[in-house]
């Protein structure tokens, strides 16, 4: 697989002014030397977002986010990191280059991506003129404002409409089928040879990417095909099981993140339920909820609203969904299940009901604790002893796909309850195959971070190197911090290092190289700290750091050789050395 190297992702971040990226999604004045404006994250009133330009970042005090404008536009714009690349490539004027696989598919998907959109265009001019096609989706509730809103087309009862849009000579054709729009033919039959339209007689759903692009398509049957609905192949650019319908529409529905995403199972459920006012719900693509979707839901909303038939299959496959969704929900992230009366589906019941009530019933959706809880209890009689002693283990696969924290922990608590187990007994029931308590990789007070001895000097001289770069210059002798058993020593002298190697490079570079790393997110915690240093006392400030830390060195040095000379003779040059350290003052 290809990947873009970092040198071209260091050299972008020099191309680009993070105050002109970020100034053109929000409105930014001067203060001091940084920029504040509202936040774009948030809905706040008064502003506590900054953009700081010397270090080529953003920080935003109300929702915690900061990071470089590779991060902003991720955030922002809801790309991916490659896309947040791409889209700052081209401000700057300049192309992506790829190392190490130079034949992979984001390399030549350009022609597939320009043959969908080509079908497109073509689906929605035929919709115009194609009068039973209309009729169907005014028969369904569905006006013209909303089939706008999803590109909705019509692919005529043709063999070749759309293939006679391609021509074979240039290699249209070829990305055409690449893209999954065309059926190419094994030899000739009765209709000629090389390729046919896969889509024929149905109404046309876009499935688009998270920037707006076109990836495939769904398409509804008018006449009585066995096949109701009809998605695109499996392509290098469509995957059904990493993509959702409706996910594009819904996020540009509003800036701020969404409240929540309603996953639902067919194209017309999010066209009707965006008809009646709820934008933010999305559907699998005829496939069950896979690990891929829910990470991809959760990028752009802390809580998941799946809803389903209340019948035996939706239960089944909520079931399904539960199951995929018990390891990604951890932290802020929430599931929640959602059961229709019997004869609806949620296109029909808001055509019934409409917005408001069924905003209130997405509202008393099951929360998944409750939902695994019931339908565990629904295996075993929980009035006797036998069923109570069996609901541990039944409930033991499914605790263990979950993350350790509130979640869990709650959880266990309302079995111990049910089984009038002691928890500790509960935990012992479950420790086969419950996961072990991570280590905590701090000491904590009560589940405070403790800051460990030494600590404040390493911090500060790290947010003055992140606020003054060129200060890596001045540090002398940086072999003797090496010495030193101090944690996030080993950060700052990987900073120091970075930029001495790289005198004209800025915070954002350096952060960027860690970018989905713990030390990355500290680093990023570290940035946006406040500083009252300012002007010549920040190079002051930063030396007295580092000589504290060196004096530190060679006192931990001093002391190990003094250790070790009680248990053994030094060396000649361990015994120079020491006299050398003992001399110091």
């Amino acid at each position: 697989m290809s990947r873009i190297p970092d040198s071209f992702i260091q050299d972008l971040l020099t191309r680009v002014d993070i105050v002109e990226v970020v100034g053109s999604r929000v409105e930014l004045k001067r203060a001091g030397r940084e920029y504040k404006g509202l936040s774009p994250f948030t809905n706040e009133k008064s502003p506590s977002f900054f953009v700081n330009p010397a270090k080529q970042m953003f920080f935003d005090f109300s929702s915690g986010k900061n990071g470089t404008a590779i991060t902003f536009l991720m955030e922002n714009d809801r790309l991916t990191f490659v896309e947040a690349v791409e889209e700052l490539a081209k401000r700057a004027g300049v192309d992506v280059p790829r190392e190490g696989g130079n034949d992979a598919p984001r390399l030549v998907l350009d022609g597939p991506l320009d043959a969908l959109a080509v079908a497109e265009k073509f689906y929605r001019t035929q919709l115009r003129t194609h009068q039973p096609a209309i009729d169907y989706l005014k028969k369904r509730g569905l006006d013209g404002e909303t089939a706008k809103l999803f590109n909705i087309g019509f692919a005529p009862e043709s063999w070749d409409a759309l293939t006679r849009l391609f021509p074979e000579a240039d290699g249209q054709r070829r990305h055409a089928i690449d893209a999954g729009l065309l059926i190419e033919r094994d030899g000739g039959d009765a209709r000629g040879s090389g390729a046919y339209d896969r889509f024929r007689n149905r109404v046309m759903f876009p499935i688009r990417d998270t920037r707006g692009r076109t990836i495939g398509f769904g398409g509804r049957t008018l006449a009585n095909d066995p096949a109701k609905y009809l998605n695109s192949p499996e392509t290098p650019l469509f995957h059904k099981g990493r993509n959702l319908f409706g996910l594009y529409e819904a996020k540009q529905a509003t800036k701020a993140e969404l409240p929540y995403l309603l996953v639902v199972e067919g194209y017309m459920d999010v066209v009707m339920l965006a008809q009646h006012g709820i934008r933010n719900a999305v559907a699998t693509l005829g496939t069950a909820t896979t690990r891929e979707h829910l990470t991809l839901l959760f990028k752009s909303t802390q809580r998941v609203v799946f809803c389903f038939d209340g019948d035996r299959a939706g239960r089944s496959a909520a079931w399904r969904a539960l199951e995929q969704a018990l390891p990604e929900v951890f932290d802020n992230r929430e599931c929640h299940f959602m059961f229709l009366p019997d004869g609806h589906d949620p296109d029909s019941l808001v055509q019934e009901i409409g917005e408001a009530a069924f905003r209130a019933r997405i509202e008393q959706a099951q929360p998944l604790s409750d939902f695994l809880l019931s339908e565990l209890q629904k295996q075993v009689n929980i009035a006797t002893l036998d069923g109570r002693a069996r609901l541990p283990g039944l409930a033991r696969p499914h605790v263990e796909k979950l993350r350790n924290g509130p979640l869990r922990a709650l959880i266990v608590d309302e079995l111990a309850r049910l089984t009038r187990l002691g928890r500790a007994d509960l935990e012992a029931a479950l420790v086969s195959k419950a996961k072990p308590e991570a280590t905590a990789s701090q000491p904590t007070d009560g589940g405070r971070r403790v800051e460990t001895p030494g600590a404040k000097p390493v911090r500060l001289a790290l947010q003055l190197l992140l606020e003054a770069p060129a200060l890596a210059a001045q540090v002398e002798h940086l072999g003797q911090l090496e010495t030193l058993n101090q944690p996030g020593l080993d950060i700052l002298i990987e900073g120091i290092e970075f930029f001495r190697e790289n005198p004209d490079a800025n915070a954002a570079q350096w952060l960027e190289m860690h970018r989905g790393t713990p030390r990355g997110a500290a680093l990023g915690r570290i940035s946006a700290m406040p500083l009252t240093i300012a002007g010549e006392s920040l190079a002051e400030e930063f030396l007295d750091c580092i000589a504290l830390l060196r004096k530190r060195a060679i006192r931990e040095r001093q002391q190990a050789l003094l250790d070790a000379a009680r248990e053994r003779p030094l060396e000649p040059a361990e015994q120079a050395e020491l006299m050398a350290l003992m001399q110091r003052p």
